[in-house]
């Protein structure tokens, strides 16, 4: 059985010819657990656990690895704590567990890692470290922001140039930017809230 899917860069459909047919692994963004998942949050799921479902179809389910993240540390978190005044742990371990009992409902298979990014801020860090070291990323004001001029094909699987993209669009340019176009990859921890 042939695969086909449509490939964001070359923007048409495309063969899948995995690197390796006996390891054939689909990692996939999962929920940032701040509270309750809505009907929007399924789509993704829906439709991953189809691909995956497909894939060791046509690979045998011991060829197929599915990896799942939870975010477990963000600003929205950070909210929910401070509003309700709970624990950050409380919080992430009660809607975790919620978002796992709304799945099953849906007959959706559970992947087979689901890491939480709070289990690999060491090798966040690391990977900045690295940005930082080639001058691909830079420290201002407490921040470690990507500096998208570094990296001559940003936008590149997009199809957006710079010039389209317009910084301060949405939010404000902060001023301790480089570039307005620049992100922020690490940010400052304020008080009360977790910090590496």
């Amino acid at each position: 059985m042939a695969l086909s899917l449509y490939n964001t860069q070359t923007r048409k459909k495309e063969l899948f010819e995995p690197l390796d047919a006996t390891r054939v692994g689909m990692y996939v963004c999962g929920p940032t657990v701040y509270d309750l998942a809505h009907i929007g949050n399924a789509r993704p799921i829906v439709v991953f656990d189809v691909l995956y479902r497909l894939l060791c179809k046509i690979y045998g389910e011991n060829n197929v690895i599915y990896v799942r993240n939870i975010t477990d540390v963000d600003d929205k978190i950070n909210a929910a704590a401070q509003a309700s005044g709970e624990p950050i742990l409380t919080i992430t371990a009660r809607t975790t567990k919620a978002f796992h009992e709304d799945i099953a409902e849906l007959n959706a298979l559970p992947p087979d890692v689901e890491p939480r990014a709070t289990d690999h801020i060491a090798e966040m860090i690391e990977m900045i470290e690295t940005l930082v070291t080639s001058e691909h990323a830079y420290a201002a004001d407490g921040h470690v922001l990507f500096n998208v001029p570094s990296y001559a094909d940003y936008g590149q699987l997009s199809h957006r140039e710079r010039e389209e993209m317009l910084a301060g669009a949405r939010v404000e340019v902060a001023p301790y930017k480089r570039d307005p176009a620049d992100f922020v990859l690490w940010k400052p921890s304020g008080e009360g809230l977790p910090g590496w």
